[in-house]
């Protein structure tokens, strides 16, 4: 574990939601830390942590765990044995990839890997269907892997501040994703983005496009040209709104009392 004799907050919570506040001393977990077998969350972000006793896998019911900030090189063992774990916080590390191993947390339902130095996509996430948000921003990905849609649950995917050169064709295949966030990344053209159905947030602020990509009306977008795109769509959906209101009217259309269309002319 780190050196030094510096200390560092850490709390942690149980079932009842009474949060206890320890100290991380040097880089070393107090051992009264693991004899809390019931505890959910727990936060050990910025503690200088090297590794994690293998005494983590004894919290059996831990949901949330936060080890962002630290100095970890590889994700501990005792970390993938946590049946329970849904959110978890790597991002800050020394990390270059996950281990096999990391499959078997199929309860994670979110996980922030963001400012690590992952270089290929992590095989092991294509494990996890039931992952719904992804961080991986700042890390040194150029591609995505063609199995991507294994991940059937996922809503959510930050790749800002990556290598890409390109748009990665398999996001075309990823019809559930709502947020798309691809700043600050190296894409020159964006193919049509309407067949994303689900979308409802494209970032892409930060590379070299001469244009907004070509979404769905009911996307919002972040980056250059996209307010003055945004509202150009609002006006013209406006008018197309106006336009159909006028050809109701003109068709001698009028309202029920319930609401209902009734044709005026009707014999």
């Amino acid at each position: 574990m780190g050196s030094g004799g510096s200390t560092c907050p850490i709390s942690a919570e149980g079932p009842a939601g009474v949060e206890q506040r320890l100290e991380a001393r040097g880089g070393q977990l107090p051992p009264a830390l693991w004899a809390q077998r019931g505890l959910r969350k727990l936060y050990l972000s910025g503690a200088g942590l090297r590794d994690v006793p293998a005494e983590l896998a004894s919290l059996r019911h831990l949901r949330t765990l936060a080890l962002d900030g630290n100095e970890l090189m590889e994700v501990p063992e005792a970390l993938c044995q946590l049946p329970c774990l849904a959110y978890l916080y790597l991002g800050r590390n020394g990390l270059q990839g996950l281990p096999p191993a990391f499959s078997h947390l199929q309860s994670l339902r979110c996980l922030w890997l963001e400012g690590n130095f992952v270089g290929r996509f992590p095989h092991a996430l294509l494990g996890l269907p039931g992952l719904r948000s992804l961080q991986l921003g700042d890390n040194r990905l150029a591609r995505l892997p063609s199995c991507l849609p294994r991940m059937a649950g996922l809503q959510g995917l930050w790749l800002y501040g990556n290598r890409f050169q390109h748009f990665p064709p398999v996001l075309l295949r990823m019809t559930q994703l709502r947020i798309l966030d691809l700043d600050r990344n190296r894409i020159a053209c964006f193919p049509d983005l309407q067949c994303l159905a689900g979308l409802c947030l494209l970032s892409y602020d930060h590379n070299p496009v001469r244009q907004p990509p070509c979404v769905a009306d009911t996307v919002r977008l972040v980056g250059s040209g996209a307010v003055e795109y945004m509202e150009a769509r609002e006006e013209r959906l406006r008018e197309q709104q106006q336009l159909e209101e006028e050809e109701a009217e003109g068709t001698g259309m009028i309202p029920r009392d319930d609401g209902s269309p009734l044709l005026q002319d009707t014999p």
